[in-house]
This record gives C-alpha cells, structure tokens and sequence, in this order.
C-alpha cells in the first residue's frame, strides 16, 4: 500500500516532483540530521484499527481501518513557522485531494483524511503530519 501511495503522490502532486519517498529514507535523513531544502514528503505506515467483528457462520469477519501517514518536511525561516505553514497550506491541500476518496486496491473503502497536524519544529525544519484512514475486512474461514 505505501508503494501505491507514494506512486499515487508523485503522479498527482507536481509540487512535490520526486520528493516522496518512505520509512527508510526518513530515517537515514534523522541519523545523518540533514533534511532537504524543498519540501520533501514521507509516507509512512500508522497502524491498524480493528472493529467489532460480525457474527457470520463459517468465517471470521471483522472490519479494520489502516491508517497512514504522510510527512510534509520544510525549511522554516521564520521563528514562528507560521510563514512557513502558510507556504505549505496549499500542499497540504494537494496531497489530501490526491489521496481522498482513492484506494490503493481491492480495500472496502477509499482513504479518507483522518487528521493533520504539526508534529514538530525545531532546528530551522517543519514537519506537518497527514493521516489518511481506508477501511477494509478481515474474511477468514472457521
């Protein structure tokens, strides 16, 4: 899912270009402690969430909504980032009209923006995380 996520972003968010990338790449960027100059974004895997599960003879049914995460990172300039934030707004906007509304797959659902938030800003960088949520289904045979 991450792959189709960051194919997804790359084709439908010129202004990212081939600034997306996954996990990995963020964490060598941490440990190496340089971060890009353009924004860059990271998708990220966030999680499951299980629902109830159905009472269906025969098999195990149970709906879950996985979640991900897409990392917007960007030079701040301003003590206040908020320069910075208003530069990255309509980005911000891009990435979740690109992603909204679209499935990766065969899932039940389509993604939907579950929240968006700075995370963090120090050291002259703002990260602003995206979450997208898209529900599917657990069949397995008893």
């Amino acid at each position: 899912m991450i792959d189709a996520v960051i194919s997804r972003l790359k084709d439908e968010v010129p202004a990212l270009g081939n600034r997306v990338e996954g996990a990995l790449d963020l964490a060598d960027m941490l440990r190496s402690g340089r971060l890009p100059e353009n924004t860059n974004a990271i998708v990220l895997p966030a999680g499951l969430s299980g629902l109830a599960p159905d009472a269906t003879t025969g098999m195990f049914r149970q709906g879950f909504t996985e979640t991900i995460a897409i990392l917007l990172l960007a030079r701040v300039y301003d003590q206040t980032g908020r320069q910075a934030l208003a530069r990255m707004r309509p980005l911000i906007m891009e990435v979740i009209t690109a992603l909204a509304g679209w499935a990766p797959g065969d899932e039940l659902g389509v993604f939907q923006l579950a929240r968006a938030r700075i995370v963090s800003m120090s050291e002259g960088n703002l990260i602003y995380q995206i979450e997208l949520s898209i529900a599917d289904q657990l069949r397995i045979p008893t």
